[in-house]
């Protein structure tokens, strides 16, 4: 794709994204349309604007990078974030909107009846959406460099700048506009190019998946390096190099020996046709059929993949940017059909990542040596299609990925400038947008310094930490009326120090290998029974601290809203 085109792309949704939250400015006036958009929302627009806000760069580049990577097992992740939903719409959406609350720390404070729950779950909302929002940030960077050839930076910061113009103008009520559109601006730019992608593997002699080799390059191949990397060379072969190569300068024909070789960031190495694609270190080296077969090739891959599972279904209903929308919604019954048509439009757009993954797998398999494969998405209609219309269809899938990113940041922007205007300033209008430049200054400080992981793994692991802590909170909270200050605390404490721990390790250093690595990268599996079960054995043995208004309270989050008697009746707040 010509810069051209990619500059093109990227300029048009930002002008839109701005131009739409700025409509919104002139809508947006009181405290309650910046935080809920005055509860408001229609179902269908709300849907589609938590489909905008959930649907990530995990999901638009991540998922197709992963499964180019990692093969079958990967499947759970779009699985597990569309199921998800079902867990939040069984046990959650309806009481939650019923509660009446801003933010989660509201409702933990409702129902708990303790400002020290309150101020913990504000901690733990803040540090989720600041884990969440780097990713977003970081793939800004890789889009704009593969789009527009500008360095990593500039589309990290171009995001942060935009998102900050775009959550100041008119808070809830512009965000839900802008989500809206982007989510099918974003179904749109994968589903098009997906079907001249697939008329062209059609018409295509190359060989399908399933054979008992590793990748291969099936023509020459010239692969720029973008970063520093350290590589696998499976077998001997000769290359030609611009560059530097295990610390020396090479301009020229240069024999790779078998084993692990470090390549510098704007090395230029070409490849000739047949040869086997050399793997960044810390991918696995799997054959077609490994890659076919689901729990091949790994260790431990019956732990990661249940722990994947677990992190994704439950992991959903805790992310704090997910939640604050069912309190824009009108009502209880409201929230429920909401949750409905949210898992349909997910479900038409997670079928759509794991084509671009496979294809990927015959067509770009240079990806796996420079280790970016989150950029397959992008790489392949140039690829395939080239030409007029390949640029065409790289622009349009590069307008998806900055709404992608772009939609998902704003919505974590003004969860997390909601929590900290609320429990760190004095609320009202102006709190929440210093709020908004607190809230993103910190995850573009890590974007910028921080080592880039695949998007969907650092993505999935906010998903653990939001299973160890909010998901036994709300359920435990909704559910049982036995749980206690205590009780909260400790399992707050435990499932976010256990889970938080596995994340800074995984983020910081790498996880080890082994088991320690295993239950490190994939923590959701001993943290989150941790979390219930220390929440739960502490409430019993401190009955007395159960809260004194716990039985007014949950007739609270369990009647409906129509429900009205003249004596006795409780009147849901904000209804």
């Amino acid at each position: 794709m010509s810069t051209a085109y990619g500059l093109t792309a990227v300029s048009l949704v930002v002008a839109a994204t701005v131009l739409i939250g700025m409509f919104g400015l002139r809508i947006s006036r009181t405290t309650s349309d910046f935080y809920v958009a005055s509860r408001t929302v229609s179902p269908l627009r709300n849907a589609s604007a938590i489909g905008g806000e959930y649907l990530s760069a995990a999901s638009f580049l991540g998922i197709a990078g992963l499964i180019l990577a990692y093969g079958a097992d990967m499947l759970w992740l779009p699985v597990g974030w569309t199921g998800g939903y079902l867990v939040l719409l069984v046990l959650v959406s309806a009481p939650l909107r019923r509660s009446g609350a801003y933010t989660l720390p509201d409702f933990a404070e409702a129902r708990l009846e303790s400002m020290t729950v309150r101020r913990v779950t504000s901690v733990l909302a803040v540090l989720i959406g600041w884990l969440y929002l780097m990713p977003q940030l970081q793939s800004a960077g890789l889009v704009l460099r593969t789009a527009a050839g500008t360095p990593v930076w500039v589309g990290t910061v171009l995001v942060a700048v935009v998102v900050t113009i775009n959550v100041l103008s008119g808070g809830m009520r512009s965000i839900t506009m802008v989500q809206a559109f982007q989510y099918w601006l974003k179904l749109t730019a994968l589903a098009v190019p997906v079907l001249f992608l697939l008329i062209a593997w059609r018409q295509d002699a190359a060989p399908g998946l399933g054979g008992d080799a590793p990748p291969t390059f099936p023509e020459r191949t010239t692969v720029s390096i973008g970063t520093d990397v350290t590589v696998r060379v499976p077998a001997p072969v000769t290359v030609e190099v611009r560059g530097r190569v295990d610390g020396a300068g090479r301009a020229g024909p240069l024999t790779l020996t078998a084993g692990e070789h470090t390549v510098a960031r704007d090395t230029v190495v070409t490849f000739p046709a047949g040869a086997a694609v050399p793997h960044v270190a810390d991918l696995p080296v799997r054959t077609d059929a490994e890659w076919l077969r689901p729990l091949a090739g790994r260790e431990y891959p019956m732990y990661a993949t249940y722990s994947l599972i677990l992190a994704t279904f439950l992991g959903t209903m805790g992310l704090p940017h997910v939640l604050v929308r069912f309190y824009t919604n009108p009502d209880g019954r409201a929230a429920r059909r909401t949750t409905v048509l949210v898992l349909g439009l997910l479900g038409a757009f997670y079928l759509l990542p794991a084509l671009y993954g496979a294809l990927g797998r015959i067509y770009a398999p240079e990806l796996l040596m420079t280790g970016r494969t989150d950029a397959v998405v992008l790489t392949l209609p140039g690829r395939l299609i080239g030409g007029t219309l390949g640029d065409l269809l790289g622009a349009l899938v590069t307008a998806g990925a900055v709404a992608a990113f772009l939609s998902t940041s704003s919505g974590l922007a003004v969860s997390v400038a909601g929590v900290i205007a609320q429990d760190l300033m004095h609320g009202g209008v102006r709190s929440f947008r210093v709020a908004t430049l607190l809230a993103l200054l910190v995850p573009l400080g890590l974007a910028l310094s921080v080592r880039a992981l695949a998007v969907a793994d650092v993505v999935g692991l906010a998903f653990a930490l939001a299973a160890s802590t909010f998901c036994p909170l709300l359920v435990l909270g909704i559910w049982w009326r036995r749980l206690t200050v205590a009780g909260a605390l400790a399992g707050l404490i435990v499932g976010g120090g256990l889970a938080g721990t596995a994340v800074a390790w995984t983020i910081i250093g790498g996880p080890p290998g082994g088991l320690a690595g295993a239950l490190l990268a994939q923590p959701a599996a001993w943290t989150v029974p941790a979390a219930f079960a220390v929440m739960i054995g502490v409430s019993l043995i401190t009955p007395r601290s159960v809260p004194a208004g716990v039985a007014r309270t949950m007739v609270r989050l369990h009647t409906p809203e129509t429900l009205a008697v003249d004596r006795g009746t409780w009147h849901p707040k904000g209804a």
